[in-house]
């Protein structure tokens, strides 16, 4: 049986009512479980629920109903509260809101020293949080000098330096150019297949949840698809149909199989898709 490092249970949460109007409702009894090594995208529109789904998985917010555990610990639980967010490390879209200190060093170790580690082992914990994003090269730098990318790989810097188990980052390159936008990615699959830490990555961007080993998509406050990329991103018309984009491959793949080429539609890679369409076309010759 897998190892389940978060779950929830029948989840729901509204956000308080503005006067004169209704409370609105962001979750609708979520019931999902995350096993423990894994990466796993969530994707959504905006209003989807899907930001206050991950606000969920450290305790930032508490369930309204249902149950979340992380490790088996009840969030609601105040003297658990610590120990959650040693377990899952939240790193939000804004670096800037993350970093605290005007030396890159500094700033990776204030979790660390919070957390009560002695002096030695924090040394011990930034050099190897900062190699673990290849940052090792700025560590006397001041956060403020940095490119959005790298700002970002130092707030994930910081929440590895706590040792989590999980990262769950929160649209966390949508505020990036695609320079910066790969150098996350590329940083967060290394981190899930190297040191085994769970990656939970809630964005709107197809091409990066097709890197994940599986994908939830959440749509008025409900997880309406889960499965593996392959599985959900070449589901077009359900996709569109709540306000989603394809990849541009598998958009690429269904016009050419409507113009009668024999394509699959679930080569999301351009790799997979390039080879794919060359087949076809020597089929055709």
């Amino acid at each position: 049986m897998a190892d389940t490092i978060i779950k929830m249970e029948d989840l729901a949460f509204s956000y308080p009512a503005e006067e004169g109007n209704v409370p609105l409702a962001a979750l609708k009894g979520v019931s999902l479980s995350i096993e423990r090594g894994s990466f796993v995208a969530v994707l959504g529109h905006n209003g989807s629920g899907k930001s206050t789904l991950a606000k969920h998985m450290n305790a930032v917010l508490l369930p309204l109903g249902g149950k979340v555990w992380v490790d088996g610990m009840d969030t609601c639980d105040e003297n658990l509260l610590l120990e959650i967010r040693r377990r899952v490390g939240m790193v939000f879209q804004n670096p800037d809101n993350q970093i605290v200190a005007n030396v890159v060093e500094e700033d990776v170790a204030f979790g660390p020293e919070n957390l009560g580690v002695p002096t030695k082992e924090i040394r011990e914990r930034v050099d190897a949080a900062l190699k673990a994003v290849g940052m090792e090269d700025f560590v006397l730098q001041a956060p403020h000098h940095l490119s959005g990318g790298q700002k970002q790989r130092i707030a994930i810097a910081g929440i590895i330096a706590m040792e989590p188990a999980c990262i769950v980052l929160d649209e966390s390159t949508a505020m990036l150019d695609p320079s910066g936008r790969r150098e996350v990615l590329e940083t967060v699959q290394r981190l899930n297949r190297e040191k085994g830490i769970t990656i939970v990555l809630i964005t709107h961007h197809m091409d990066e949840a097709a890197l994940a080993d599986r994908v939830v998509v959440m749509d008025g406050g409900r997880a309406v698809m889960d499965g593996t990329p392959r599985e959900i991103l070449p589901r077009m018309e359900e996709l569109r149909a709540i306000g989603l984009d394809v990849p541009h491959t598998v958009e690429l793949l269904y016009g050419l199989r409507e113009d009668g080429f024999d394509v699959p539609v679930d080569a999301l890679s351009v790799e997979e898709c390039a080879g794919a369409i060359v087949a076809a076309l020597s089929a055709k010759a």
